[in-house]
């Protein structure tokens, strides 16, 4: 155990140019001089960047990398990278290898082949990457991998982490004014901290390969429910399989080399469904290692003659996967803003502030919020009892609404301290407890010193809830402080502002269960938003308070949000528009014949019984039910094609998106639900494709 063990440090971060192998190759001054750059958001010097790019060269040639790529985030929701080799040929024919400051800086791809919901036109092809500092280079399949933002020729924002980035510079702004008014005054940044935890599914390769749908959608169109699903909730947190074990080992070591802080590994709820989560960084840095995260689970699965399913619903009737989103905020120091600390939490006034910055923020921009986790595969997931509604709201827990009931109506602070546990055996130890419990149907959770974010699909980037999240909660950091900062009282304008912060937005705290119907009248009373599909909130995106919060911060463009909209609709039209399409030929050329060629086989049994007089009333019965079912889903097919025909001819984006949602998803419903049942009438063997059975029970 010991030799399997001591590997780990010396393997962690083995192929990221992190901040040790700066350190040993730079010269001095060039280190802190980058190291400003990245801390203190200084200009960068080309000068600097020569002498970046040369080592990380030598560095990454050292490793065995041949290739350089700028590793970008497009609005397709992945990663993207054209990969160039070192060699720079000499004039006597001979190489030598070579990378610039310049190349390092700055890369050209083709903007107008990326999503820009008509920011680019095809003609206008001109785009450019440009390094971030503030996240490690990397080695990747042979290549040195730089990471990057990326922009149109016209200096518009096509990707995801440009505004991360702008987000996490505005509140870091914003929170250390604030903390100026607390007399905390040595603070030079506040950095948005995030854990991203991701949920996947697991299914052999060779039944991943005999379903269409999996293979073009991600999730399974057709398939009825198995005898035994996650009723008995013993997979949960269960024993893993040794071949899933050995998956998570190899998965591990990927991500450790990468720097990846991979901690937590366990089954989940559904069967074959799994979990990894990983230690709290920036939220830049967590952005990008996510993302790795998702390729590398696709790769190592490969080598297992596994599939890693990362779609939100890939099996009806069960749990889908999602993506909980833990936020903070931290100074550069360590301190964690939404701490309530080891005293009376009553006051603590410095962790109200920021408590009631996030309520106000989460209640103006619920919408925001339910926009970042909206998508066709999501739609799917939200509301299940896996998921969260579509409601926003914020868990809190009755110990810090008690605080907040009586800052609210100016009563007296009652102390409340965090407890001990006491198990009631001498022999265990006793604990303390959290200020909170956890509520697992709430869309955002305090947690004790973080909100859990938990509304976010599995196959997401985690740039968009955090960029908005940052800039939602530096806009009323940057209103506290305007507040504030002009007081003649400092503590009664505080016990003021954050009364009338409850007063104006306590309909955004829900303690209770998220999944039940009253809540959901008790929410449209409260005139909280209920955008149950994606075509339902979309639209809001564009709305004016939406439009003047981004501009305000120099986040997007109002060009940029409408661009935003535009390849969200799009995207949802497109994935519903492919899962229809795949659904018709698996209908027509698998599922039809099957029950054909099974229905024929009963009848010839049914015939030669009767030829020496046996009349077989249960083949009867089921050739029937058979020959009923296979006209109704051929009838279900044809209106489902008649639709196909009618999305063709739209053109606008909305108009699209609008007619999956009312009518083709509908058909999709009712085309499976034929299907399921004539799968649990024809023979097995006659089945063209791998069952739930199969599927979540084929991997030992």
């Amino acid at each position: 155990m010991i030799e399997k063990t001591n590997y780990i440090p010396s393997m962690f971060g083995e192929y990221v140019f992190g901040d040790d192998i700066m350190r040993e190759k730079l010269p001095k001054d060039i280190y802190k001089s980058l190291k400003k750059t990245i801390e203190d958001g200084k200009d960068l010097d080309i000068t600097v960047a020569n002498v970046v790019a040369n080592a990380m060269k030598d560095w990454a040639i050292e490793k065995g990398a041949t290739h350089y790529t700028h590793w970008f985030q497009p609005m397709t929701g992945i990663t993207a990278e054209k990969h160039d080799s070192f060699l720079s040929p000499q004039k006597d024919g001979t190489i030598i290898m070579e990378f610039s400051g310049k190349e390092l800086i700055k890369g050209e791809p083709d903007a107008s082949s990326f999503p820009s919901g008509g920011l680019r036109a095809t003609f206008e092809a001109r785009g450019y990457t440009a390094w971030d500092p503030t996240s490690y280079a990397f080695i990747k399949d042979d290549s040195l991998c730089i990471p990057t933002v990326f922009c149109s020729y016209g200096g518009e924002v096509l990707d995801k982490k440009t505004p991360l980035l702008r987000s996490m510079e505005l509140i870091s702004t914003e929170a250390i004014k604030l903390l100026g008014l607390f007399g905390i005054n040595d603070v030079r940044r506040v950095i948005a901290t995030v854990g991203a935890e991701q949920e996947y599914f697991l299914v052999d390769k060779d039944m991943f390969e005999k379903r269409k749908d999996l293979i073009f959608t991600g999730r399974t169109l057709f398939g009825a429910m198995p005898p035994k699903g996650q009723e008995l909730g013993d997979h949960y947190f269960g024993s893993i399989k040794p071949r899933v074990m050995s998956y998570m080992e190899d998965l591990n070591r990927e991500c450790w080399k990468l720097g990846i802080f991979a901690k937590t590994e366990h089954n989940e709820a559904a069967p074959a469904q799994h979990e990894l989560a990983p230690v709290f960084t920036s939220a830049n840095i967590a952005t990008d290692h996510n993302q790795l995260t998702m390729e590398i689970m696709k790769k190592v699965a490969n080598k297992h003659n596994l599939v890693c399913l990362l779609h939100e619903k890939p099996f009806a009737g069960v749990n889908g996967s999602g993506k909980h989103n833990n936020w903070a905020l931290a100074t550069g120091k360590g301190m964690n803003l939404f701490d309530p600390g080891k005293g009376n939490i009553a006051e603590n006034k410095l962790f109200l502030t920021f408590l009631c910055a996030v309520i106000k923020a989460v209640d103006k921009h619920q919408d925001l919020l339910r926009i970042t986790a909206t998508s066709a595969g999501n739609d799917q997931r939200l509301g299940g009892h896996e998921a969260p509604p579509a409601i926003v709201s914020i868990f809190l827990g009755d110990d810090l609404c008690t605080v907040l009931e009586a800052i609210e109506t100016d009563g007296e602070a009652i102390e409340i301290r965090k407890q001990r546990m006491e198990t009631g055996v001498h022999v265990l130890p006793d604990f303390q407890k959290d200020t909170a419990d956890r509520n697992r149907t709430s869309p955002l959770a305090f947690t004790g010193n973080k909100f859990e974010f938990r509304m976010v699909g599995s196959s997401f980037s985690v740039a968009d809830p955090n960029t908005v999240l940052n800039t939602a909660v530096a806009d009323v950091l940057s209103e506290f402080y305007d507040r504030l900062s002009g007081a003649e009282d400092f503590d009664t304008e505080l016990k003021a502002l954050l009364r009338d912060v409850l007063k104006e937005h306590k309909r955004i705290i829900f303690n209770g269960n998220n999944y039940t119907e009253e809540w959901i009248r008790e929410a449209e009373k409260r005139g909280l938003c209920n955008y149950v599909t994606t075509p339902d909130a979309i639209p809001h995106f564009t709305d004016e308070k939406n439009i003047e919060l981004f501009t305000k911060h120099k986040i997007f463009t109002k060009e940029e949000i409408i661009s935003r909209s535009e390849i969200l609709l799009d995207d949802y039209a497109n994935h519903v528009n492919i899962e229809a399409l795949t659904m018709l030929e698996m209908a027509k050329r698998q599922i039809l014949p099957a029950v054909f060629a099974y229905t024929k086989e009963v009848t010839d049994t049914c015939v030669a019984k009767a030829s020496i007089g046996i009349v077989d009333v249960a083949a009867k019965s089921t050739v029937s039910d058979l020959t009923e079912l296979s006209a109704e889903f051929s009838d279900k097919i044809d209106a489902l094609e008649a639709a196909q025909f009618k999305f063709r001819e739209l053109k606008a984006a909305s108009d699209k998106a609008n007619f999956c949602r009312d009518t083709i998803l509908p058909l999709m419903k009712e085309l499976r639900r034929v299907s399921d049942i004539m799968e649990t009438t024809v023979g097995e063997k006659y089945w063209p494709f791998p069952t739930y059975d199969d599927l979540l029970y084929g991997v030992n």
